[in-house]
C-alpha cells in the first residue's frame, strides 16, 4: 500500500529552499509536533534529519503500508508571479522532496507543489516531472490563489498531458494560516476536472467542521460526473473530520475512487471506531501504535474500502465527448 499524502516539514539549512514563521514554529499545534517528535530547533540541518528518519522508521515498520508519497509545498505568490516571503509561512522546497526521494527510493514517491499563480509554474511543472515526480499537491486556502480561475487552464491542461494527479486540499484549513478558506470548496476543482486533470480531493471532500459536512452531497455529485476523481482519506479520523468517514461507509460505489493516505505527522484516532467495531477489534486497533497501520485497520474494521495510489497511474485517457458527461475512459 502507498500512502499518497504524507507531509514533510523542514528548517532552512543551506540551499534547501524550506522555511516555518517564527510565529508558525511558535503555534500550539507546531509546538506539539516539535514535542511529539524531539526536534532541535536550535540546530536546523539535525531537526530535519531527525525528522525524516522517524517518518522512515515508523514507515518501515508498517506492516500494511510500505511507500509514501511526500509531499512539498510552495508559497505563496503576488500578481506577477513572484514569491510573495512576507505572506510565506511554510515551504518545503520542490528539489527537497526530489532529492529525499532519490535517496530512499524504496520507502518515497516525491510529490511536489506548483502554485499556479506562479510566473514559471508550467516550467516548474515540466522540470519536476522530468526529475520524477508523481503528482503536484496545492493547498489554495493558505498558498492564496483560487483553483477555479481560468488563468490557470494552461497549467492545468499541461498536467492532464503529463498525467500528473493534482492533490488538493478540501475544507477549512487549519495547521497554516489561511488566506481564503474558500479555496477549499471542491466545486472550484471542476476546472482542472473539465481540463482531464485527474484530481484527488483530500480528506474526503471533508469540510472540516465537526458534524456539518457541507460537501458531502458535492463529493457524490462529482464521482458521479468525473471519471478522473478521486477523494484521498487523509485525516479523516480527526475529530473534525470523521462525520464525513462515517457518511462514505454508506457509500461502497464511492470506494473505488478513494485513495489510501494518513495526512502524516497528524495522529490517528481511534475514536470514529467507538461502538461500531468489535471490543476484540477496537482493542487492536487502540494496541496499533503505528499511524499507517492504525489509519489501514480503522478503515477495514468500519468497512470503508479504498485503493493505494498507484491505481491512478494505470487509469486511461480521458476524451471530451458531451457537456452533460465530459470525460469517459477511453
Amino acid at each position: 500500500m502507498i500512502d499518497c499524502h504524507v507531509h514533510l516539514a523542514a528548517l532552512l539549512d543551506g540551499g534547501n529552499r524550506c522555511y516555518i514563521s517564527p510565529r508558525l514554529l511558535n503555534s500550539p499545534l507546531f509546538r506539539f509536533f516539535r514535542w511529539k517528535h524531539d526536534l532541535p530547533i536550535e540546530d536546523p540541518a539535525q531537526a530535519n534529519q531527525k525528522y525524516v528518519e522517524g517518518l522512515l522508521s515508523e514507515l518501515r515498520r508498517s506492516r500494511y503500508v510500505n511507500k509514501a508519497v511526500i509531499l512539498a509545498l510552495d508559497g505563496v505568490y503576488d500578481t506577477n508571479g513572484m514569491l510573495d516571503s512576507g505572506k510565506t509561512d511554510f515551504l518545503v522546497g520542490n528539489d527537497y522532496v526530489l532529492n529525499l526521494a532519490k535517496s530512499h527510493p524504496n520507502d518515497f514517491l516525491p510529490g511536489v507543489s506548483i502554485n499556479p499563480q506562479r510566473r514559471d509554474a508550467i516550467e516548474e511543472l515540466e522540470r519536476c516531472v522530468k526529475a520524477g515526480a508523481t503528482l503536484v499537491k496545492v493547498l489554495p486556502n493558505s498558498q492564496g490563489f483560487d483553483p477555479a480561475n481560468s488563468r490557470y487552464i494552461p497549467f492545468y491542461r499541461r498536467l492532464a498531458q503529463l498525467r500528473i494527479p493534482l492533490l488538493s486540499h478540501v475544507g477549512y484549513e487549519f495547521s497554516l494560516p489561511w488566506k481564503d478558506q474558500s479555496g477549499g470548496d471542491p466545486n472550484k476543482l471542476r476546472v482542472p476536472l473539465d481540463e482531464g486533470v485527474t484530481v484527488i480531493a483530500a480528506h474526503g471532500c471533508s469540510y472540516g467542521l465537526m458534524v456539518y459536512e457541507r460537501y458531502y452531497q458535492t463529493l457524490l455529485e462529482l464521482v458521479r460526473r468525473y471519471p478522473n476523481f478521486f477523494a484521498d482519506v487523509s485525516a479523516l479520523t480527526l475529530p473534525n473530520r470523521f462525520q464525513m468517514l462515517l457518511r462514505l461507509r454508506r457509500h461502497p460505489e464511492l470506494h473505488d475512487r478513494l485513495l489510501f493516505g494518513t495526512d502524516y505527522p497528524h495522529l490517528v484516532f481511534h475514536t470514529p471506531c467507538w461502538g461500531r467495531v468489535g471490543v476484540g477489534r477496537l482493542a487492536e486497533i487502540i494496541r496499533t501504535t503505528n499511524r499507517f497501520d492504525r489509519q489501514y485497520l480503522i478503515l477495514k474494521y468500519l468497512g470503508v474500502g479504498f485503493r493505494s495510489f498507484e491505481h491512478i497511474h494505470s487509469l486511461p485517457d480521458y476524451q471530451h465527448v458531451h457537456p452533460e458527461h465530459p470525460f469517459r475512459v477511453g
